[in-house]
């Protein structure tokens, strides 16, 4: 027994090199503690804390689906109340910058993962839970419990709206103040931080860009110093809260292409022959190093039978940073997303 109350560890650092944990116990805490995020169609790599996802894709490539989804496996429990639900019960925020953000998909996400373990349950016959009655076929106490859960959930969702790249980077610059508030009320920490979509003002901050010194006196910044002090902002962020960054980028066409050109590449996205249009990286070298993975999303021109019925379309997948020769195909439900 330590008469001081320090551990061997701290004493002496050889005890941690000495230390005696089972390679099926390291293997258990190291899947816990770096693979945050296995879910589809980010699914292939082992992402963890501090990596930095680009999640790019013309409009209408599921990319702001690909981030509530991530958003909702945050929030959700580990276990509650003896039911298993299988998130990781943690705090994200959520940058707005397009002003696209859906409440009500994210809500519908989550009653249906919701629902689906809660449905689970009941369809087995499993009736009695750990801190539960008994309430099959309860339809009251069913309710009382998905309402006291999706209050929770939400609790744990920080959303911001920013409207131009200065309000995002005051923004940024007070998030750790603001996080550490919200991690003290809830008594959890934060494990995402979601942008969507980092290129919403790019043409805007290009239109504005300083001409003269007058501009600079005046606060006006470059277009790339105005991203080098965002990155710099988000570096801070992660210096005292290591979370694992998910970013949506739309993609745009490069530049000075020809009407002949633009015609070919209408016709392309129309018949979602997306292999033949090439897009171009207009992010500042300050933002694409910052960058340690790159995903890119398309939508096909297949289709999938739905639950309902009906057909849902179908998109692929691609990891562009570091590059995989797989690529995957998905569909999006009610639930979220599920690979094909």
């Amino acid at each position: 027994m330590n008469p001081r109350g320090i551990n061997d560890e701290a004493e002496d650092p050889r005890a941690w090199i000495h230390g005696d944990e089972s390679a099926k116990t390291m293997l258990a805490r190291l899947l816990i503690e770096r693979s945050l995020l296995l879910l589809p169609p980010l699914h292939r790599l082992p992402l963890r804390v501090g990596n930095v996802v680009e999640i790019t894709g013309p409009s209408s490539s599921a990319k702001s689906q690909v981030l509530l989804q991530a958003a909702v496996h945050c929030i959700l429990p580990k276990e509650w109340k003896g039911i298993r639900f299988g998130g990781l019960e943690r705090i994200v925020i959520y940058f707005d910058l397009d002003c696209r953000f859906d409440v009500r998909r994210l809500t519908q996400i989550l009653k249906f993962r919701i629902l689906g373990v809660l449905g689970s349950i009941n369809g087995s016959n499993r009736a009695h839970q750990e801190g539960f009655q008994e309430y099959h076929g309860e339809a009251s106490i069913m309710n009382s419990v998905y309402d006291e859960l999706i209050v929770a959930c939400m609790k744990r969702f920080l959303y911001i709206r920013c409207y131009d790249s200065y309000e995002f980077l005051a923004a940024l610059k007070t998030m750790h103040s603001r996080a550490q508030v919200e991690s003290g009320v809830l008594g959890v920490g934060i494990h995402f931080l979601l942008i969507d979509s980092i290129g919403a003002f790019y043409w805007i901050d290009r239109s504005i860009q300083p001409s003269n010194s007058l501009d600079y006196k005046r606060g006006t910044m470059s277009f790339q110093h105005l991203v080098e002090t965002i990155v710099q902002e988000i570096r801070k962020f992660l210096e005292v809260q290591p979370v694992l960054v998910l970013v949506s980028k739309a993609s745009i066409f490069g530049a000075g292409t020809s009407i002949d050109a633009q015609r070919d590449i209408e016709m392309c996205t129309s018949s979602r022959d997306t292999d033949k249009v090439l897009y171009r990286e207009y992010m500042p070298s300050a933002w694409q190093a910052f960058v340690t993975h790159r995903i890119n999303l398309q939508l096909s021109d297949k289709y999938t039978n739905d639950k309902k019925g009906g057909t849902s379309p179908i998109y692929t997948s691609e990891w562009v940073q570091p590059p995989l020769n797989i690529k995957d195909q998905f569909a999006v439900a009610d639930d979220g997303i599920y690979l094909i």
